[in-house]
């Protein structure tokens, strides 16, 4: 039972405290004064959404909070919507949770039914919801439930298996050109960055070996005179002359110009020279050539050569890097092990799904008998609500049966609602015949039978609409009668029915101060007598009927 409302800076509303009665509660007022945005706000405290546009002017957040009497304690619901960003927070006897643990117990706390509800109730798939609430067996309609939505997963898993099989058969041919042609060649990753530094090194090596060869051969005079050879032929020749011209005066400083020069410094020279050469020869003779020092020992450049073009032709045959030549022959051989493998996965797949098929069949067998049987009860249910709402004691209700198929071969029987409101009439829909003051009626005497948690609030929110004459005393009397024995809201315009609730509000909008307020009071002896007047129309015909309601 919902005690106590408390609603801060939202919309209109300022600040707001509503403490409910058990039994009848009536809120009343002109149409737009806002009435319905209390309920509203509610709705946004067990879990509807609101924009951050419903904080009042001015202020950073909106409040929301509840006091409800449950058979094991109270509990408080709060609930704030920021300004700034439009986000909201909920607190369970002050404690943050989320919106989903109070939507879980939202059915608990409220039931709420506006005039909104009976286009709802003309809708096939909340008919058969109807009858399935007061089937009652929520074990077997969750079993159906799970055996449908494995069924469904296990048919997708086999459809986008056989899909991709499809797609794969359809290119098997390609593939396996593909991965002949990778297998001839047998690539690895990084080989070719491998062969072609292997090729430079091999490159750099023969350039050394081939330079050093050049300078023994020059050394030597392998192609001619070597170097030493002429070398000591001019250090012959020189030391001749030496011989033949020994030091003079004229080697000294200020020498006269005709002096002949000393030949020995110069064949010194040439000798010292010639000694380094032989020097040079031992250690080209002593020191080996260069050789790569990384690679396959067994590969010549010309085998790299041949390697390195057979993987450039398989590169334009395939028009991929080589490293994508790699992944590709990974990939062949993946789908191609899928394609032989597959064929066993779908048999399987297959054999679940007919196993799921034939649970969903057995829990149809078990569900549609029971459907039946659950509608006679509620058809003979609703008979008797409605004939205490004002219908004829000749209005008959039922339920029309149509197979269904949620799945190729199971077949479950849906219902749709009917009723003959008049004798002699065949059963038709609600949506052919009913008026709107009709389903009014029958809405609230739906609700009467399948609101069963006795601890949850009632709340009907003009549902009254299209209700008039003497129909209304017969509503009057079933909301009384369903408040003798749980808490019942009530929006109406109707004097008839505000005339029986135990605790009366009065909503209202003032403007203060240029600014809207949304205002609600509680109303108690001359107040609801001013109230139900202004409902019944004022002047002295609404005074008289006023005072009858209330006497």
């Amino acid at each position: 039972m919902l005690e106590y409302l408390r609603i801060r800076d939202l919309a209109l509303i300022e600040d707001m405290e509503l403490d409910f009665a058990p039994g009848l509660n009536a809120l009343t007022g002109e149409t737009g004064a806002g009435k319905s945005f209390i309920l509203k706000a509610l709705n946004f405290l067990i879990g509807d959404r609101l924009t951050a546009d419903m904080v009042r002017p001015g202020k950073e957040k909106a409040h929301v909070e509840a006091l409800f009497a449950l058979p094991d304690g109270d509990m408080v619901l709060r609930r704030e919507l920021t300004a700034d960003t439009g986000r909201s927070r909920l607190f369970i006897n002050d404690r943050l949770s989320s919106q989903d643990a109070v939507r879980d117990m939202r059915a608990s706390l409220v039931v709420h039914t506006s005039q909104h509800g009976q286009q709802k109730l003309l809708q096939p798939a909340f008919q058969v919801r109807l009858l399935d609430e007061f089937l009652n067996r929520p074990d077997l309609l969750a079993a159906r439930d799970d055996a449908l939505k494995s069924l469904r997963e296990v048919a997708a898993k086999r459809e986008e298996l056989a899909a991709r099989a499809r797609s794969l058969e359809d290119r098997r041919d390609v593939l396996e050109f593909q991965q002949r042609e990778i297998d001839k060649v047998a690539p690895e990753a990084g080989e070719e960055d491998r062969l072609e530094e292997r090729r430079r090194a091999l490159r750099d090596v023969a350039s050394a070996q081939q330079a050093q060869e050049r300078a023994l051969a020059v050394l030597r005079g392998e192609d001619g005179p070597g170097v030493a050879e002429a070398l000591g032929l001019l250090e012959r020749a020189l030391d001749g002359l030496a011989r033949l011209h020994g030091p003079t005066a004229g080697d000294s400083a200020g020498a006269a110009p005709n002096a002949q020069p000393n030949w020995s410094d110069d064949v010194a020279a040439i000798s010292a020279f010639r000694q380094g050469l032989s020097d040079l020869e031992r250690r080209l003779r002593r020191r080996p050539a260069p050789a790569a020092s990384d690679g396959d020992d067994d590969m010549d450049v010309e085998s790299i050569e041949k390697r390195l073009y057979e993987l450039a032709q398989l590169k334009r045959k395939l028009r991929r890097t080589l490293d994508e030549i790699v992944d590709l022959r990974r990939e062949i051989k993946e789908n191609l092990s899928f394609l032989d493998a597959c064929r066993l996965d779908l048999r399987t797949l297959e054999r679940e799904e007919e196993a799921l098929k034939e649970q969903l069949c057995a829990l149809l067998a078990q569900l549609n008998p029971a459907r039946h049987e659950a509608a006679a009860r509620l058809a003979q249910a609703l008979e008797g609500e409605l004939a205490g709402l004002g219908f004829s004691e000749h209005v008959r209700v039922a339920f029309d049966f149509a197979p269904h198929e949620p799945w190729p071969g199971c077949v479950e029987d849906r219902a749709r609602l009917m009723w003959v409101p008049n004798p002699g009439q065949p059963p038709q829909p609600l949506d052919r015949i009913a008026s709107g003051g009709e389903l009014s009626r029958f809405l609230l005497a739906v609700v009467g039978l399948m609101a069963r948690d006795e601890t949850a609030t009632l709340i009907f929110d003009e549902v009254d609409s299209g209700v008039g004459g003497l129909t209304l005393n017969r509503v009057s009397d079933r909301l009384a009668a369903l408040a003798g024995r749980r808490q019942v809201i009530l929006i109406t315009h109707w004097p008839q029915l505000a005339a029986r609730a135990g605790r009366h509000f009065q909503v209202s909008k003032e403007v203060a101060d240029n600014a809207t307020f949304t205002l609600c009071r509680r109303l108690d002896g001359e107040d609801i007598r001013k109230e139900l007047a202004r409902m019944a129309g004022g002047g002295g015909q609404g005074e008289a009927m006023a005072r009858e309601l209330i006497s």
